[in-house]
């Protein structure tokens, strides 16, 4: 077997939202999961979930990283734990000379993020942020822009409203009644996939979801982002207003090369949509313009006594976790870049927390 053809082990280090990430890398025959591991330190709940995952692929659970990263012969570490735990994780991932795949956000803090980058680089390993470019319709739209076919492109806008609940609608508390707790929510969200921003620290859509449109408007312009205005509010649910973030953003962009973008962001409720939400990438060029819905293709399904949380619309001839994963693969294998390296990744997060600043001060913010 050539070394393009030998499997590539896998840690799995915490496991603690849905199992998308991981799951995503099982989808790919080059892979191999060999171990899962969380710190010890965790709560119960932590390694429950972790375990359930390790009896999933009947390998073994250890509540040390450490062991887990160097005697598993583990070549890629899987980092999808609570969001601020990202970056520590992957950095002990990657100081281990492990490639690491790290779920969203990359964290909800800069500075972590370039922890992230420095111990990358200095120890010549992979990054791979999981996100959703290799949508169907993403990719299309990428080859049109590229292809020509609207010219230069001069304009992008993303709406990215995600029809999913977060508990109860704003005011919905009662008089006397405590706030919401940010994380006994996500615990309790996590049997309707409702637990993306799962951490100690509340967070906001931008922070939670913003990488996505961020990411597909970084894919079509190959631009970065200068310096960005933002309102946001927390108009539809409680949890948010409780713990001050925000469940819906608007954010215009100023992006190198003249670029100019919009992105309108929010969480907007089970109810509001028969899919999972209206998500489409707008963009404007010099001899035309596109208008891409991010589902498509996708088929409806209705039938009586269909369940509250099943979508009537399913995507269909979606490949995106098994194309990252072999992102990852060719990126090993070739010595190349993938989708969404740290560097980039870091960059999403720095617009989202300019993103945050200047919807706290009224005042546009440069993106550092």
């Amino acid at each position: 077997m050539s070394s393009c053809d030998s499997k590539i082990r896998v840690a799995v280090i915490s496991v603690v939202k849905h199992a998308y990430v991981p799951l995503g890398i099982a989808s790919h025959d080059r892979y191999e999961i060999v171990v899962v591991a969380d710190d010890a330190s965790e709560p119960d709940w932590v390694h429950e979930r972790n375990q359930k995952f390790a009896d999933q692929f009947d390998v073994p659970y250890l509540r040390d990283v450490e062991k887990a990263l160097s005697e598993y012969g583990a070549q890629v570490a899987v980092v999808s734990s609570q969001a601020e735990r990202h970056c520590d994780l992957s950095v002990r991932a990657a100081n281990a000379g492990l490639h690491v795949v790290q779920d969203k956000p990359m964290s909800t803090v800069v500075s972590e993020c370039d922890r992230v980058v420095e111990a990358v680089e200095k120890a010549g390993v992979k990054f791979l942020l999981w996100n959703r470019n290799y949508l169907p319709a993403v990719q299309r739209a990428a080859q049109a822009v590229q292809s020509g076919d609207i010219g230069e492109l001069r304009a992008i806008h993303v709406d990215f409203y995600f029809a999913k609940d977060a508990g109860p609608p704003i005011g919905s508390r009662q008089e006397g009644e405590p706030p919401l707790d940010w994380l006994e929510a996500q615990i309790a969200a996590h049997v309707t996939g409702a637990d993306g921003g799962v951490g100690e620290r509340a967070m906001g859509e931008l922070e939670i979801e913003g990488i996505y449109p961020l990411g597909y408007i970084h894919l079509l312009t190959g631009a970065r982002v200068k310096r960005v205005f933002a309102r946001t509010a927390s108009h539809f649910h409680q949890l948010n207003a409780d713990n001050d973030v925000e469940d819906l953003a608007t954010v215009s962009l100023e992006m190198d090369g003249g670029i100019v973008g919009g992105l309108c962001i929010g969480r907007i409720g089970n109810a509001s949509h028969p899919d999972i939400g209206e998500i489409k990438l707008h963009v404007i060029g010099t001899k035309g313009s596109l208008v891409i819905s991010e589902a498509r293709p996708e088929v409806s399904v209705d039938y009586r006594d269909r369940p509250g949380l099943v979508f009537r619309n399913e995507r269909v001839a979606n490949d995106n976790d098994w194309l990252l994963a072999d992102d990852l693969v060719r990126a090993i294998d070739e010595d190349g870049e993938t989708m969404m390296d740290a560097t980039l990744s870091r960059h999403i997060q720095a617009t989202v927390e300019a993103a945050i600043e200047s919807a706290k001060t009224g005042a546009a913010v440069e993106v550092g």
